[in-house]
């Protein structure tokens, strides 16, 4: 048989609290942002938080990824060289890194992930990134299970690929769109999110084809039910989008996906899970309950879909929820539905109408299949039903949801004067605590064994739970003494634990590796001369200035978004089919800009440029 290979479940952590819940609902790492430069300006945390997110994941070998990956400027080096070595020395297993100046600055030997800003579509640049030094590759969320099979066939470092969670339209580290209008860098962690906007697609006359829609606004990610194939194309770390998210919606997504995950590795002799302990919750993870616009695979099983997937979630950016039935009556507040499952009084709703018009509103009563809600308001019979919060889901989230143990074996022995308790953990270490005696233990008048087991199970305050025991059930042995010889031998183990865990070290750079391409465009984002100097030293002879230090650039005609997306494709209007509609020019409108939408039919590709 092969080598055992590893699989992580990755998930996001706003701060330290939500991290700490994501490692007990059975996440194998989390990753998270530092004081600065974490792409989500809004999910900073202090080193504080970070070390205390460590000591408690480390506890399962679980492991904590610090996202270091927005562009650096020259004025900004010296701080993240200082930033990087205090995360190092706070206990990170990685640094999730955008801007390649990082390999050339002064910084402790940290494994370096390359983010998926890195834009990671093809062999070569994969190839190519292993070789320069990166332990792991996050791919870009583009990628078909072909083109994931190419990639792991040119490389040997774990592959990390998105699972779930919200989709960017554009190919992530490429999309210049919000710096281009609001002077907010997407890859400085400031997204103005132009993407969910509302947009009119007109032709070139003028004409409005589709008018006020969301027509970049991406369904959310969801490859529950492809983990065995992403598994098999060589994915072994599983992330989970969501630095923004709250608690609840980590707590139910990460549980969901580890039921899945334990379900696929206990069939099977070649994977394993990266992390150790078993996590139990007292809910039933329902994914359809946490935010989310719909859900799509992406593009995963084609590279260019021919099913008629809807991609886009045109009517509205905000969450949809799961599908409860239809409006089948109203009488004024009053509501009757066909639905089949349960709502709660305090739910909120989201109706959608035949013709796609869309309005949300409280439940203040619930009867059954009948609703009495808070407001009355316009509602046509046959309007679809969605729940986009369920009040009694989301209160039994906020309570404390999930315990999560590592297994124990111990054996208490007595000889000699001494008492002794061993402890042996599923990690595999093991420590023993002894008691020298003053007085010998007396024969006990009655059987001692379930006594003495169900004292030494007492491990609530610890992160053991116990799973074997041999006692010596025939002395009696006073309870203050076996509950001080379980609390000194749980925290031997912890201990003994902490001086054994080995993080993983930088791979070295090769210095003869050579970069796909020549000449590097401005969306490769080059921002510092450390960056420049790493591609120079790799074979690039002409790197552009990324538009973040490039001045007052003129940008007309340069693709501020770039996608695998396509709106021909998502409107029926694909020039490649017989019955295309329309097969003149398009542009969007929003905000009085008008942008040309320009598609590369060969590359199965769109761009977004701002029109003359």
């Amino acid at each position: 048989m092969g080598e055992i290979r590893k699989i992580e479940l990755l998930a996001p952590a706003r701060d330290a609290e939500i991290a700490i819940e994501a490692i007990k609902h059975g996440a194998d790492a989390v990753y998270m942002g530092a004081t600065s430069h974490g792409a989500r300006a809004m999910a900073g945390n202090s080193l504080e938080d970070i070390r205390r997110v460590v000591d408690f994941a480390h506890r399962f070998d679980a492991k904590v990824y610090v996202t270091v990956n927005t562009l650096v400027y020259d004025d900004e080096i010296a701080a993240v060289e200082r930033l990087v070595k205090d995360l190092y020395d706070a206990g990170a297993d990685a640094l999730i890194v955008q801007d390649m100046g990082l390999l050339r600055m002064d910084l402790p030997p940290i494994e370096l992930h390359a983010s998926t800003q890195c834009d990671i579509r093809t062999p070569e640049k994969a190839a190519f990134l292993e070789r320069v030094g990166f332990s792991q590759l996050v791919l870009a969320r583009e990628l078909s299970l072909n083109e994931i099979r190419d990639i792991r066939m040119a490389t040997s470092v774990p592959l990390e690929g998105f699972v779930h969670g919200a989709l960017c339209v554009s190919y992530s580290g490429r999309c210049r769109i919000s710096e281009a209008l609001h002077h907010r860098s997407a890859n400085r962690g400031e997204c103005a999110q132009v993407c969910r906007y509302t947009f009119d697609l007109e032709d070139e006359s003028g004409r409005v084809i589709v008018r006020n829609k969301h027509l970049l606004s991406l369904r959310d990610m969801n490859r529950s039910a492809r983990l065995v194939q992403m598994i098999d194309a060589g994915i072994s770390s599983f992330k989970i989008e969501g630095r923004l998210k709250d608690a609840g919606y980590v707590k139910n997504v990460v549980a969901y996906y580890r039921d899945w995950l334990d379900g696929i590795i206990a069939g099977r002799d070649d994977l394993t899970r990266s992390s150790l302990g078993k996590s139990e919750y007292s809910f039933r993870p329902v994914i359809a309950k946490s935010f989310n616009r719909g859900f799509t695979e992406y593009f995963l099983t084609e590279r260019r879909p021919a099913n008629g997937e809807r991609m886009a979630s045109a009517n509205t950016p905000k969450s949809q929820g799961e599908f409860m039935g239809s409006v089948t009556g109203t009488d004024g507040s009053l509501v009757m539905t066909d639905a089949t499952g349960e709502f709660h009084n305090g739910d909120g709703l989201m109706f959608v109408a035949p013709d796609g018009t869309i309005s949300g509103a409280r439940v203040n009563e619930a009867y059954g299949n009948n609703l009495v809600l808070r407001n009355t308001m316009p509602l046509q019979k046959g309007s679809k039903i969605f729940r986009n919060y369920d009040k009694q889901f989301e209160d039994a989230l906020s309570r404390d949801t999930a315990d999560r143990r590592l297994c124990v074996d111990m054996r208490l022995e007595y000889a000699e004067g001494r008492l002794s308790l061993t402890a042996t953990d599923e990690r595999g270490e093991r420590a023993r605590v002894v008691v020298e005696l003053k007085e010998s233990l007396q024969p006990a008048r009655t059987e001692q064994k379930k006594r003495q087991e169900e004292e030494l199970a007492k491990l609530g305050n610890t992160c053991f739970r116990l799973r074997s025991c041999e006692v010596e059930g025939r002395y009696f042995i006073p309870m203050s003494v076996l509950s001080q010889l379980r609390r000194d031998v749980a925290c031997a183990l912890e201990e003994l634990h902490k001086t054994h865990y080995v993080r993983g070290k930088r791979r070295e750079e090769d210095r003869a590796a050579q970069y796909p391409a020549q000449v590097l465009e401005s969306a490769d984002n080059v921002a510092n001369h450390l960056a420049r100097e790493f591609y120079a030293s790799h074979g690039v002879k002409r790197a552009e200035d990324a538009i973040e230090v490039a001045g007052d650039k003129d940008l007309s005609g340069e693709a501020l978004m770039h996608t695998r997306y396509c709106l021909r494709r998502e409107l029926g209007m694909c020039l490649k089919e017989k019955n295309c509609s329309y097969r003149g020019r398009l542009y969007l409108r929003a905000d009085k800009r008008r942008f040309v939408v320009e598609t590369d039919c060969a590359a199965c590709e769109m761009r977004i440029k701002l029109a003359d």
